[in-house]
C-alpha cells in the first residue's frame, strides 16, 4: 500500500497550470515540523521540518488555486511518487512528490 498522511503550512503560494485538456494541476510545497525535546539527560533535539512537493489534479487543484495561499495549514491524503530526469549535463536527478488524492484546508477563513 502506498498511503501518505501529512499535515503542514504551505510554503509559498500554490503554482496552477492547466495541461490535456484543459485540465488544471497545482503544485505546491508543504512543510511539516517535528517538535524538539529534550533527553533524560538534558540534550536538547531541536525541531526538525521537512518540505514535501505536493501536486493536485482536476477538482482539487481548481480549489488550491482559489482558496490556498503561502502559510495555511493542509491536511493532504494521497501517495509517494518517484521520478528522475536527466539534467543539461546528462546526469541523472531523482525527485520524490506527493500525488495528493484528498485534502483539507486546516486554516481558519478570516
Amino acid at each position: 500500500m502506498n498511503k501518505v498522511m501529512l499535515i503542514g503550512n504551505v510554503g509559498k503560494d500554490p503554482e496552477v497550470r492547466y495541461v490535456d485538456q484543459n485540465q488544471p494541476v497545482a503544485r505546491l510545497t508543504l512543510a511539516t515540523t517535528e517538535r524538539g525535546y529534550t533527553l533524560q539527560n538534558g540534550t536538547q533535539v531541536p525541531d526538525r521540518t521537512e518540505w514535501h512537493n505536493v501536486i493536485l489534479w482536476r477538482k482539487l487543484a481548481e480549489l488550491v488555486e482559489r482558496y490556498v495561499h503561502k502559510g495555511d495549514k493542509l491536511y493532504i491524503e494521497g501517495r509517494i511518487h518517484y521520478a528522475s530526469y536527466d539534467d543539461k549535463q546528462g546526469k541523472r536527478q531523482y525527485y520524490t512528490e506527493i500525488w495528493a488524492d484528498n485534502m483539507e484546508m486546516l486554516t481558519p477563513k478570516s
